[in-house]
């Protein structure tokens, strides 16, 4: 039942951003004039409308996006009064259809903010220490042989390291003499080691220790050189059986005060854009993982997912009580939408935005060569452009949608 409900508040949460996305556009459209005839949440038949001055709004059937009609967004429309010509959109300067047209994903990065702020206030995020922590442990009770689990069940080895006497927080400084000063170098240091007999120092309470340990044998996926795992044919390596730890007395989790909390979020927001930069730039290497998922092989769990995948961890995180993680993906959910939405491809806004800057462009250009302004960029000519975009990122959006029900990514192991 939590996962249920978690799915469902992750979808509406969704849903309510898109919305919000929508009245971004709608509300600067307003500030500057533009009329606004409707504004609705859903598509297909509606649910109930109602008129508020020359605005229409309204709650359709189906909750997977919105729309908002403002009146002459392109020189082309044809169904705007001669009465509404002088507040067509297309007429107003250029930084005000600027201002519109970004506003809707202006809407996800003010919404993602918000939301990180709280979260960061009034739930507080892992120990960044974790990420940083040298090679501190925790000790598990056995060696999990299934990569998809995260629970022991019978069969499966005990830790090596739990036989060797190793505790939580001890910290491991070599294995078989070879320093280790991050909990990815240890991963790969491990896997080097192949199964069987290792030399492991570690410290205890300051205290340097010397054990032989003997290295279980488990099918993995190959890592790369964070010592993250990546997709591929499973492979065959020594596992110690410990994660990552953080030193004796330090907090799991840190909550920040409400000031403190803002400049912390300005620097996870800029931490989450550069990892959102660094996965559109890898998006078209990932589509054929993506095809190789729907075969059964291992699913990439930081290549991309759809609404779906998405709410399918929200509701895993909320079956396993980490609010923490479910309002994360709704953040970096909802500026990766923002900043994809500017991408200078029709019929995304971006691509109105970088029509709009060409026409001022070449207006510029053509007055500086003594030649007669062309005008307005004739939309209808592009539409074979238009279609092709929405063909190929619908088609992205069915194969990512088939993966995430047939090979989902999974953060508990459900």
């Amino acid at each position: 039942m939590a996962y249920l409900t978690g799915v469902v508040l992750f979808a509406l949460a969704i849903f309510i951003s898109v919305c919000l996305h929508e009245a971004g556009h709608m509300a600067t459209a307003k500030a500057f004039g533009m009329k606004v005839t409707r504004y609705f949440a859903g598509f297909g038949p509606t649910l109930f409308s109602f008129r508020r001055g020359e605005t229409e709004y309204g709650l359709k059937a189906i909750p997977l996006g919105g729309f908002v009609k403002i009146v002459g967004m392109t020189p082309q429309d044809d169904d705007v009064a001669p009465e509404d010509e002088p507040r067509a959109m297309w007429r107003a300067p250029l930084w005000k259809r600027t201002v519109v047209m970004a506003a809707g994903s202006v809407s996800h990065f003010i919404l993602g903010f918000v939301v990180l702020w709280l979260l960061l206030v009034a739930i507080g995020l892992p120990n960044p220490d974790l990420a940083t922590t040298a090679t501190n442990v925790s000790v598990q009770a056995c060696v999990i042989q299934a990569a998809d689990r995260t629970t022991c069940q019978p069969g499966d080895p005990v830790s090596p390291a739990k036989k060797a006497g190793l505790q939580d927080h001890d910290k491991i400084v070599a294995v078989n003499g070879t320093k280790v000063t991050s909990y990815p170098d240890l991963v790969k240091a491990i896997r080097a080691a192949m199964p069987g007999r290792t030399t492991l120092t570690y410290e205890r309470d300051g205290v340097l220790h010397t054990t032989p340990v003997d290295l279980v044998a488990v099918q993995r996926p190959p890592i790369d050189n964070t010592g993250a795992e990546k997709p591929g044919n499973l492979v065959t390596v020594g596992a110690l059986g410990v994660g990552p730890s953080l030193p004796k007395g330090a907090p799991e989790t840190v909550r920040y005060g409400p000031i403190s909390g803002v400049g912390q979020a300005g620097y996870y927001t800029g931490q989450m854009f550069s990892q959102i930069g660094a996965s559109l730039k890898r998006f078209p290497a990932r589509v054929p993982a993506l095809w190789r998922a729907l075969s059964g092989q291992p699913r990439d769990p930081n290549g991309p997912i759809s609404v779906v995948g998405a709410s399918r961890l929200g509701g895993e995180a909320v079956e396993y009580g980490s609010w923490a993680t479910f309002f994360t993906i709704l953040i970096t959910l909802n500026f990766f939408i923002g900043v994809f939405n500017l991408l200078p491809l029709l019929p995304l806004d971006g691509g109105h935005m970088a029509i709009a800057f060409f026409e001022r462009i070449r207006s510029w250009l053509y007055r500086r060569l003594g030649r007669r302004d062309p005008g307005r960029v004739n939309y209808l000519k592009l539409m074979p452009v238009t279609y092709a975009v929405i063909l190929i990122f619908g088609a992205f959006s069915l194969l990512t949608i088939a993966a995430d029900i047939v090979n989902p990514v999974t953060i508990f192991g459900k």
